[in-house]
């Protein structure tokens, strides 16, 4: 039996690192600002910001050392303590009346159930396809079961209310369903009954009807619903071809609202110009390419699955939040990974990138098995 030799897709974990730390640059040029005003400490969001990137690191490293296998016989445990988490946050909700929150508050720490959720779900999918390949064919057998499940939870998110989310989930369930062999009718059908479920929230929401309107127009309201898209706007078109400088932003200066969070890429733009908004996008393409490129040579059809659905769940928000701050997509409250201030997103977001290498280093032990 030859000896295993257990290597790692460099390239891609050079790209998270390097996104990660733009993230951290970045979190602080565009926070220091606001921390002073609210706290007086600007570097309050730094500090918090920089554990959370070490926690997520440490995360990564344990789930790139545990075969992505093992993780598998967890994913339906994974599964129903997001659900847990959205039915708790909807039923306090509820009982607080006037309570909207999409996130839920453990002493000092701060957590996202959609987050958890989408990435659950990425996991169930993965081990559910894999499972019923003979059955996929047959509908009520095959694809209801899971098509089930995952509307349930996009439901779930839809009513906190994150409209965005729901969106994100739909998109990369129905891509995995794609990819699983599922027959093409069945996803058709499944995405010509979605839209007018979506065309009936978004009209039932006077908020949402509001940004859709205001995206459409975006001459109008330009001090109330399109204040935030139009200094994001202003921030890009400020930082030219080579930007104005690491800290020297003044959109950040308490004009764009979040500057530090969902629109962190504007300030991004603003200080580093349109040639490091381009190398931050290229980044992103990187591991679009090399997480499916991960995804192609996967020893078997759970770790195709998996590396698939992971690598979506990163890109399809970072260009989703890339097309708002350049005013190509309605706003939406997403963060971008790796980069904006946010403890769900990216523990979760670098824990699933641990088990992305993972799937990596095991399609390439396997080819130098073969070819010894």
């Amino acid at each position: 039996m030859p000896e295993r030799k257990y290597t790692t897709d460099y390239l891609l974990l050079i790209v998270i690192l390097v996104l990660v730390a733009i993230g951290i640059v970045m979190v602080y040029s565009a926070s220091f600002a606001i921390a002073g005003a609210k706290f007086d400490e600007t570097d309050y969001f730094l500090k918090k910001h920089v554990v959370r990137v070490f926690i997520g690191l440490a995360v990564m490293g344990v789930l790139l050392k545990i075969d992505y296998h093992h993780i598998r016989k967890l994913s339906k445990i994974g599964l129903f303590c997001a659900i847990g988490f959205l039915v708790y946050l909807l039923v306090e909700q509820f009982i607080k009346v006037n309570s909207v929150t999409r996130w839920l508050d453990f002493g000092p720490f701060s957590f996202q159930p959609s987050e958890l959720a989408k990435f659950a779900l990425v996991f169930y999918m993965a081990d559910t396809l894999d499972r019923k390949q003979d059955k996929l064919g047959s509908f009520a057998d095959g694809y209801l079961p899971p098509l089930m499940i995952a509307a349930g939870v996009a439901t779930l998110i839809l009513v906190e209310p994150d409209f965005s989310g729901a969106v994100i989930i739909a998109i990369i369930v129905l891509m995995m369903f794609f990819l699983g062999n599922v027959r093409l009718h069945h996803l058709v059908g499944t995405g010509i009954a979605a839209l007018p479920i979506f065309a009936i929230t978004v009209y039932n929401s006077p908020y949402k009807l509001k940004r859709l309107l205001d995206f459409l127009n975006p001459a109008a309201d330009l001090l109330g619903g399109n204040y935030q898209i139009n200094q994001s706007l202003i921030s890009l078109g400020s930082g030219g071809f080579f930007g104005v400088g690491i800290g020297h932003s003044k959109e950040k200066l308490l004009y764009l609202p979040e500057p530090h969070t969902d629109f962190i890429f504007s300030i991004l733009g603003e200080e580093m110009g349109f040639i490091g908004a381009l190398f931050v996008l290229v980044l992103f393409f990187v591991i679009l390419w090399r997480g499916m490129a991960i995804a192609y040579r996967a020893p078997d059809l759970y770790g195709s699955l998996l590396a698939a659905g992971i690598t979506l769940c990163i890109v399809i928000v970072a260009f989703i939040n890339i097309g708002v701050v350049c005013g190509i997509l309605p706003t939406t409250g997403l963060p971008i990974p790796f980069i904006s201030y946010g403890g769900s997103s990216l523990l979760l977001s670098l824990g699933a990138c641990g088990v992305l290498l993972n799937i990596a280093q095991h399609q390439k032990a396997i080819l130098i098995e073969t070819a010894k």
